[in-house]
């Protein structure tokens, strides 16, 4: 298992869909985990795997916050500890779920399968602005890897193409140059970003009522996520933030949190503004060859407006990440 993203955190759900006394099944990093809500309310993420003969204990019961396996029927309390074998009632407990970490942050539950290089999810401070009203899209699955998704994401050469009369214009393809630097500070932490990025775009947004030229930064906040902020004009700045859910090295969960100046239109009608972008960008996704974000210099073809890209690839050699890559 890849140490870098063994060691992260990672979304695996929205916190409104595990009510109390209830479970959810989840994939990560292909692990199967349980998600599960005790009777004050607690987080908490186990592997979903009986110990006994491997069944998925999210198949079971939850009651009196222990989990039941379907299979046998042996009994797991909260600390993950065998309680009860109903074939053998005094046989000595010694059977142990695997127990992960596990964080509600932004809405949403985070996971990390080892020891936390980190004390939390990625920072995504436009979150916290009450000035800005949240939205939740997604989850997307897509048969690519997570780098893929992520590096279309920052990728602006494609919006006159993918996304023609709503994000580009075929008229207007040219790519102006912009800046790229590695970045260090207290509101985002670390990583690489590239600022001063402008696009023509017919529809920015939901809400957009004409065309007109927009001013993006880019940041890459952990190797698996990064997040866009816009600075329309006169206007306060807004983010879309994408977290990956690596559920293999060549399939992913896709998350997007909106962060945007719009109390007008619909939740609805945001969400499915949002469904056409990506949606329009999976079947390219699912298209690339090789699924896995090659590496190495002279692997693909890149050219100057493609600055981003390399810079994100040379991002991940430095975090020295294997998972979904090829180096």
């Amino acid at each position: 298992m890849d140490p870098v993203l063994y060691n992260d955190w990672h979304p695996v759900a929205r916190s409104s869909q595990i009510a109390a006394g209830a479970m959810l099944a989840a994939d990560l990093l292909e692990t199967r985990v349980v998600l599960w809500r005790d009777s004050g309310g607690a987080l908490h993420a186990w592997e979903d795997r009986c110990p006994h003969r491997g069944t998925r204990l999210s198949m079971g019961t939850l009651q009196d916050d222990t989990l039941r396996c379907p299979y046998h029927g042996w009994a797991f309390g909260k600390e993950g500890r065998c309680t009860h074998i109903p074939a053998l009632p005094n046989a000595p407990l010694k059977a142990q779920v695997a127990v992960y970490h596990v964080q509600e942050r932004y809405g949403m539950a985070w996971v990390c399968l080892g020891e936390p290089a980190h004390a939390g999810p990625p920072a995504f401070p436009e979150f916290a602005d009450g000035l800005l009203r949240k939205v939740w899209c997604g989850p997307y699955d897509v048969q690519s890897s997570a780098p893929r998704i992520v590096e279309n994401f920052l990728d602006m050469a494609h919006f006159a193409f993918v996304h023609e009369g709503i994000l580009g214009d075929k008229q207007q393809p040219v790519v102006p140059d912009y800046t790229v630097e590695t970045f260090d500070d207290a509101e985002y932490g670390s990583g690489v970003w590239a600022k001063q990025c402008h696009a023509w775009q017919p529809q920015a947004s939901r809400s957009a009522t004409g065309g007109s030229d927009i001013e993006y930064t880019y940041r890459v906040v952990r190797p698996l996520s990064t997040i866009l902020t816009k600075h329309p004009p006169g206007a306060i700045r807004e983010a879309i933030a994408l977290f990956s859910q690596p559920l293999t090295e060549t399939s992913t969960r896709v998350w997007i949190i909106m962060a945007l100046n719009d109390f007008v239109s619909s939740e609805g009608s945001m969400r499915e503004f949002q469904d056409t972008i990506f949606l329009q960008d999976k079947p390219i996704l699912e298209s690339q060859h090789p699924a896995r974000l090659p590496l190495a210099p002279g692997a693909e073809v890149s050219v100057l407006c493609d600055r981003m890209s390399l810079a994100y690839r040379s991002y991940l050699k430095q975090q020295d990440l294997h998972y979904g890559v090829i180096r």
